[in-house]
């Protein structure tokens, strides 16, 4: 056996262990096992919020066809650079995102392939068990609640967005008060909410919720003021000319892949 496929084989095998344990998106090895691109792998970036679905669709396809895809996620400083090497595809966690993603990969993004695959609603995280009895939007503007949001990444706006949306000055104004803490992107918000217990609601997207329900509960926005985004799809040049790399996006809306993401909060 080459030094090669050996290579291959122990990686598959810790791979398989990692995942036995469910260490496979936590820290240490595993996850640097489990992100590190190799050279014949569909290589595929972007932010940490679908992440859980890719992945999981990555898996399944990788037992239907054999065609191993290397997902890195997270915020864009993680894998700005490795994507600029060899991305095949780009996901994004919102339009505005995607927006961002085509200039930053400008002349390797095809945008005439950026599709909206699946969307999502804000919803409120809320402690274990709803404490302070939170019921939506509408209770966060007053009664000195303490509010986080996320003012970057795939959010940008969408706070004032939903606080906004009935066109409600004094609803907006209200919220606006109760704000305590403005988060860069999902990831940093998550930390903060572990961190810091005097935060009684997070606005997010519902499926960070059904990544961490050991951390949150989840109250659902008022249907009035719901605001739902989507997550693109992109081919880079690169990808866009492999056969294999078509193949998984296709993938991405079949049966099997649309079941992964309904159970994660997605809508198609």
């Amino acid at each position: 056996m080459s030094e090669k496929n050996i290579e291959i084989l122990t990686r598959r095998t810790l791979l398989a262990l990692c995942g036995a344990v469910g260490m496979i998106t936590f820290t240490g090895a595993c996850t640097t096992l489990a992100a590190e691109p190799t050279a014949d792998s569909i290589h595929v970036y972007g932010p940490g919020g679908p992440a859980p679905a890719m992945k999981a669709a990555a898996e399944l396809f990788e037992q239907r066809t054999g065609t191993r895809v290397t997902i890195m996620s997270g915020p864009l400083p993680k894998w700005k650079d490795a994507a600029r090497l060899n991305a095949d595809l780009i996901f994004s966690g919102s339009e505005n995102m995607m927006t961002e993603l085509s200039t930053v990969f400008e002349g390797q993004i095809d945008t005439s392939t950026v599709e909206p695959l699946y969307i999502r609603p804000s919803t409120i995280l809320v402690r274990p068990g709803n404490p302070k009895a939170i019921t939506g939007i509408r209770g966060l503007a007053s009664g000195g609640r303490r509010v986080m949001v996320v003012a970057g990444a795939g959010q940008i706006g969408m706070w004032e967005d939903v606080a906004a949306r009935s066109g409600e000055r004094e609803l907006l104004a209200g919220f606006r008060a109760n704000i305590v803490a403005f988060a860069d992107n999902s990831g940093a918000a998550l930390e903060r909410w572990k961190s810091d217990p005097t935060i009684d609601a997070w606005l997010i997207w519902n499926h960070w919720q059904i990544a961490n329900p050991e951390i949150a509960d989840q109250v659902p926005v008022e249907s009035d003021l719901t605001i739902w985004r989507p997550m693109d799809i992109a081919f880079t040049y690169k990808g866009k000319g492999d056969a294999d790399t078509r193949a998984f996006a296709r993938f991405l809306t079949s049966s099997e892949a649309r079941a992964i993401f309904e159970s994660q909060g997605w809508k198609r």
